[in-house]
């Protein structure tokens, strides 16, 4: 298979900025020789921002003129121009080209600054490498228009080039001529906004990897399982249907019998049984002025509960149905307000429920003044006491650090949206923090073990999981936040949401090594790309903040917030979660992909 890859030319800053544009894209060949582009046409690769020593401030970077290399051991580079986040000349690059590896075109290793000259900046550069020698051609191209080469181990960050570099007329490391975006020439490079870089031929063994992985799965066939006949209405009862999807996984599903449905009788006795493979519907958005949304299943009932938009978040309303679909319509309780206590005063933010050595809490953001003291804080479920039952809740419980102290200094650093989940035997803490003073540093994930028996307690010191460093995540404003546990497959995930809460709002994903200590940042590994954004669903901006559920059949559903519209107000969305090839979460199945209308419809057989 051939890939490509590219950058894009940036539109307007709310639907795609600069920093979302200068990263490198791919595309595939397919059988009609028209280049199709992975992942919504968004960005796959990002450069890292850097970090001052002093300060801690985050400085954004981008990418332009991606070139991909084949490196031997089964194993490729990127060589790039690392620019600042809009395009322009990167005074810290100077002399030198970002070097990248990945082995599968969707994890990538960022090796660092290689440098080419002492003075002046490169505007392009190609590479061909030999494996056997270790070594690199590489041609790049000044500002001046000149074209200069040289030879060195591109791995080696801290090497220099082999030999004496070079001037040349044309660049020895040829590159396939791509018209521009629209050509009579070459139809199959009509990719909105494209800028290409080269093409390389991948093994087809990866490149079907990277179209299941990359290209959003649709459901191609449903099937019964296990067996289409059935002895009596327990087995038939118990019958799932198979769907098959696009990336080669399936999922087993539900069925609704219509027992009325009963028709001819087979030469085996049987007779006819018609039913439709279950899907829950939620209308698009399902809340509106409701983000943050989190829904739990517990003890027989779908609890649900998000951020106050419409009042300017100073209460917290919770919905109780006996259905996954009866949340759209349950009527809502007030459960928390800014004048019950005058500690809570105002900015009532991101409440989540969690279930800890059986008992239930809440999790939510409060401030006893302006925004700048916002602190997480824990309410508890009175044993035997009902949700919907304001009086049934404890007061908010400010988290302390292990020695009493609060966990932020009200003031100068805030803390939100704090989740809960347990890892080997254990209860942690995740949430979002913010340091303003002395400088605003953004938002950080942080993580720390918690009391199981009084959860608003830290029982270690808190450490940085992740920062803001990728374009897609400093988009407007340098902010991780959000963070939710998932579990797969014995595989522990956190996706978290990044960049500024409007229309470029988007959410990532966090994997730390199985079976690894957790509380070791290096034992952390992120996604360098968004798993949902506003180019995942048409007329869906900024989505992010979700949460997780899975639902009495089994069925994983992610809760987020997103825009009808541009401007239009923060409202909850609710999607079934696929998992791929890699058993992570995929979130932009929507319905119609998920279970389309033609393929519901299945038909067993009642001995």
């Amino acid at each position: 298979m051939k890939i490509l890859c590219y950058t894009r030319q940036p539109k307007e800053d709310i639907l795609y900025a600069n920093r979302l544009a200068y990263s490198m894209h791919l595309a595939w060949k397919s059988e009609t020789g028209e280049y199709v582009p992975f992942h919504h046409n968004e960005g796959i690769l990002y450069a890292k921002a850097v970090q001052d020593a002093d300060s801690g401030v985050l400085r954004a970077k981008s990418l332009k003129s991606p070139w991909i290399f084949a490196a031997g051991d089964d194993t490729y580079g990127i060589a790039a121009v690392r620019t600042d986040p809009d395009g322009q000349r990167d005074p810290e690059s100077e002399g030198s080209i970002l070097i990248f590896r990945t082995s599968d075109f969707v994890h990538y290793e960022e090796i660092g600054l290689w440098k080419v000259q002492e003075k002046g900046f490169v505007s392009e550069v190609r590479c061909a490498y030999d494996a056997e020698n270790k070594t690199c051609l590489v041609c790049w191209r000044g500002e001046d228009g000149i074209w200069l080469e040289g030879q060195g181990d591109p791995f080696d960050t801290d090497g220099i080039l082999a030999g004496t570099v070079r001037k040349t007329q044309e660049p020895r490391v040829d590159k396939e001529a791509f018209p521009a975006t629209g050509s009579e020439q070459q139809p199959a490079l009509q990719i909105e906004g494209i800028c290409p870089g080269n093409a390389i031929e991948i093994p087809d063994a990866k490149g079907t990897y990277l179209v299941r992985k990359l290209m959003t799965p649709v459901c191609e066939k449903v099937t019964l399982s296990p067996r289409a006949v059935c002895a009596g209405r327990e087995e038939l009862l118990q019958t799932r249907a198979a769907a098959t999807y696009s990336d080669g996984t399936v999922v087993e599903r539900r069925i609704d019998w219509d027992p009325d449905s009963q028709g001819t009788t087979g030469e085996d006795g049987s007779r006819l049984l018609c039913g439709r493979v279950h899907q829950e519907h939620f209308e698009a958005p399902f809340a509106e002025n409701r983000a943050d949304p989190c829904c739990m299943y517990w003890n027989g009932k779908y609890y649900y509960i998000a951020t106050n938009d419409a009042d300017d978040n100073k209460t917290l309303y919770i919905r109780c149905a006996d259905t996954l679909e009866g949340i759209m319509e349950a009527r809502e309780v007030l459960i928390l307000d800014t004048v019950t206590y005058p500690e809570i005063g105002g900015l009532l933010w991101a409440p989540e429920f969690h279930e800890i050595g059986g008992k239930l809490y809440l999790f939510h953001a409060a401030t006893s003044g302006e925004f700048f003291r916002e602190e997480s804080h824990v309410m508890k479920l009175r044993d035997g006491g009902d949700p919907m039952c304001r009086e049934d809740w404890s007061a908010p419980q400010l988290v302390v650090r292990k020695d009493g102290t609060p966990l932020c200094e009200a003031g100068k650093v805030i803390s939100l949206d704090m989740t809960t989940f347990e890892y080997q035997g254990e209860t942690f803490a995740m949430w979002s923090q913010r340091q303003f003073l002395p400088v605003d540093q953004g938002a950080w994930l942080y993580l720390a073990r918690i009391d199981e028996r009084e959860p608003w307690k830290l029982t270690s010191d808190p450490v940085c999981i992740a920062k803001p460093e990728y374009g897609w995540e400093n988009n407007h404003t340098f902010v991780v936040e959000g963070p939710y546990a998932l579990e797969y497959d014995g595989q522990l995930m956190v996706t978290y949401s990044g960049a500024a809460v409007d229309a470029t709002y988007a959410v990532g994903i966090l994997k730390p090594e199985m079976g690894s200590d957790i509380l070791n940042p290096a034992n952390w590994r992120k996604g360098n790309y968004p798993l949902l954004s506003s180019r995942s669903a048409e007329g869906q901006y900024g989505t992010g903040h979700n949460a997780y559920l899975t639902d009495e059949n089994g069925v994983v559903w992610n809760f987020y917030h997103a825009r009808a519209g541009v401007d239009a107000p923060r409202s909850s969305f609710a999607r079934r979660v696929h998992f791929d090839v890699d058993g992570e979460p995929m979130l932009d199945v929507l319905e119609e992909l998920d279970l389309p209308a033609h393929l519901r419809r299945v038909e067993g057989r009642l001995q």
